[in-house]
């Protein structure tokens, strides 16, 4: 399987993911995907414990930024609440969004992890741009039509990396 492919990382959720451990790595920056990832799909509020994680993120004194595929108010809105920056309209796997990331947090590929649910737009736009990939299971089963159906491929693939 082609390394593309490869996560550096699985956890089950975001909150499994240790910010400690990826600051001790070098870690300075996390690119969080949004929809099943830090939140269910389509959800307009985040949950308490969302909050939590993030503050202790940024007490790690780690730079978010949201980047999802998805458009519009939804989107903007949550991260707004969040005090996270978001980029929206992102096209993952393409990497143009991912290196504005970097900007907006003032990281290096080197220094940045990103945080996503799918293999095929997560994982694969991280690691085609050199950053560390951390895969974690969907939140939720709701998802867009074409991610249902992706998702059969992505199931293939994944028990090929085991």
């Amino acid at each position: 399987m082609h390394p593309w492919f490869r996560p550096a990382l699985r956890a089950d959720t975001i909150y499994d993911v240790d910010v400690p451990a990826l600051v001790a790595r070098g870690i300075r920056g996390l690119i969080l995907d949004l929809d099943n990832t830090i939140v269910p799909w389509g959800a307009r509020e985040a949950p308490q414990a969302l909050v939590e994680w993030l503050r202790r993120a940024r007490a790690a004194e780690v730079a978010l930024c949201i980047v999802s595929n998805n458009g519009g108010r939804r989107v903007t809105a949550l991260a707004r609440s969040l005090d996270v920056p978001a980029l929206t309209g992102a096209m993952k796997p393409r990497r143009g969004a991912l290196r504005r990331a970097l900007g907006v947090m003032g990281t290096t590929a080197d220094t940045t992890a990103l945080v996503g649910d799918q293999l095929f737009t997560d994982v694969l736009g991280g690691n085609r741009l050199g950053l560390y990939t951390i895969l974690v299971q969907p939140q939720s089963p709701r998802e867009f039509v074409l991610t249902k159906l992706v998702r059969v491929v992505e199931r293939a693939v994944l028990r090929g990396l085991r």
